[in-house]
């Protein structure tokens, strides 16, 4: 539980607090490449990826090493030169701990290049060339979803408003804004070539308006009047896609609805710059910058890092870890996810990584203040859904909508006492789904058993016709023969 000044808002969307920000905006370095990266297999929920190198093969910075098992999966590609040690598990940023398979890189420090493919014409290209392209760079949403951004961008309903997400709330996260103030420019292509991809006549960057150096890079980069930034309050959060929604149009999107049915997509704006390294440069996605920051690191540093990147690497570019160094936080302290070890490697969707001491919540029982459900930006009631899940009362959870919780931390923050509300509803969540799973199975087990007894009657039934087709055409035989010998 982490500990912020927080205050209540002023009305642009639903919910949320104002949170002290502890930014630290620091001009991105790149650190020394790591001896070895590591790739799980494993991209996200139901989600794995299939190995397509061996140990002892040689790749190159760029090459497939990954395909992907489903259109839900993308390919992993090597983030340098090097060769295959082992395919092996380890463990992964993952909040359950788990270890998975994972390609073991070891680097030989040349940075060999795979040739790259560039597209600078895309405009002259139809659609489905330009997201098989992104699809085939590895590029997923770099928000923190993991959602593969060409399945995102090829929507069969009409959109009319693409909006690039700036807004960066969570405190201590400070890499997008880094990222565009280095890379204004090139934010602005990606974003132009989405724009392209889906046809919409609107895009808004929409950025807080407590990063001023970003907006003005964002706004002098824009050469065409298909672009507007549009500033959002500094309240978190903000950076939620409905949130966002209505804090830049009012509208609000209906619980249970998908914002791309009231025909928005929102793309955060590393996808963006992403998309820009995929189609004009050929680059496939194999590093992203990431915020190492907090109380526990010595320097506090945005970082250009290559992606498989063990943590203890990223750490050591940044001077090392200081006495305070406890708690190792995988994402901001509201999102994030705690990890047991430095040795974890960071994936696409690693954003920040926060170390910080380890403070112990006195929790105390709720006191049903109400609070909880005041800051929710999905307008829940947190305290009943907490009770429906520490009762394990899934079907009670789904009534009560549990499924629109974006796991946002405002209900942990304002909670007077220091109940881990959003660690209950990730309980309850992963139950809920794991129970869907095991009906689907049951009922796919069912509709296979039926489905074998209808064959096997049908069969059955086949050979009982066939046998009375043999009979009876002994029976005219015999008949036969017998009228011969009357004859």
């Amino acid at each position: 539980m982490f500990d912020f000044l927080w205050r209540k808002k002023t009305a642009s969307f639903t919910g949320g607090i104002i949170l002290d920000g502890h930014k630290h905006v620091s001009k991105i370095i790149t650190p020394p490449i790591a001896k070895e990266l590591v790739y799980p297999l494993f991209l996200a929920s139901n989600r794995y990826a299939k190995s397509c190198v061996k140990i002892g093969d040689y790749v190159k910075k760029g090459q497939v090493i990954a395909t992907p098992d489903s259109p839900l999966s993308t390919p992993i590609h090597a983030a340098s030169s090097g060769t295959i040690t082992a395919i092996e598990k380890r463990l992964i940023a993952h909040p359950s701990g788990l270890a998975e398979n994972c390609i073991i890189l070891q680097t030989d420090g040349l940075e060999t290049v795979l040739e790259a493919e560039p597209c600078l014409d895309y405009q002259q290209q139809n659609r489905e060339f330009l997201r098989e392209k992104i699809h085939l760079a590895g590029i997923v949403g770099l928000g923190g979803a993991a959602f593969p951004t060409a399945k995102k961008l090829n929507n069969s309903q009409p959109i009319h408003t693409l909006i690039i997400n700036a807004a960066e709330c969570e405190p201590y996260i400070s890499c997008d804004e880094s990222l565009a103030i280095r890379s204004a420019k090139n934010i602005i292509q990606g974003t132009l070539i989405i724009q392209h991809i889906l046809q919409t006549a609107r895009c808004i960057i929409a950025i807080e308006d407590s990063k001023p150096e970003a907006y003005a890079a964002l706004l002098s980069a824009i050469k065409t009047t298909d672009i507007q930034i549009q500033k959002v309050p500094s309240i978190y959060p903000a950076g939620g896609e409905k949130q966002l929604i209505q804090a830049i149009t009012g509208q609000k999107i209906p619980a249970q609805k998908l914002i791309f049915e009231s025909g928005f997509i929102c793309q955060n704006i590393a996808t963006s710059f992403a998309i820009y390294q995929a189609i004009i440069l050929g680059m496939p996605l194999t590093e992203r910058v990431i915020t190492v920051t907090g109380a526990g690191i010595k320097q506090a540093q945005n970082l250009q890092a290559k992606i498989g990147t063990p943590i203890k690497d990223l750490v050591q570019a940044c001077q090392g870890y200081t006495n305070h160094a406890e708690q190792l936080i995988m994402g901001g302290p509201m999102m994030g996810i705690a990890l047991a070890s430095d040795d974890i490697a960071i994936i696409k969707t690693s954003n920040c990584l926060l170390i910080e001491p380890l403070k112990q919540a006195d929790t105390q029982p709720c006191i049903r203040c109400g609070d909880c459900a005041e800051v929710c930006p999905s307008e829940l009631l947190p305290q009943q859904l907490y009770w429906y899940s520490r009762s394990q009362e899934w079907d009670n959870c789904t009534d009560y909508q549990l499924a629109d919780c974006i796991e946002c931390g405002c209900c942990d923050v304002v909670c007077p006492s220091k109940i881990p509300l959003v660690q209950a509803f990730r309980i309850a969540k992963a139950e809920i789904t794991q129970k869907h799973r095991q009906t689907e199975q049951a009922a796919l087990a069912k509709e296979r058993f039926e489905n074998q007894q209808h064959r096997k009657l049908r069969i059955a039934q086949e050979k009982a016709q066939q046998l009375a087709k043999r009979k009876a055409a002994i029976e005219k035989m015999k008949a036969a023969a017998a009228q011969r010998k009357l004859n």
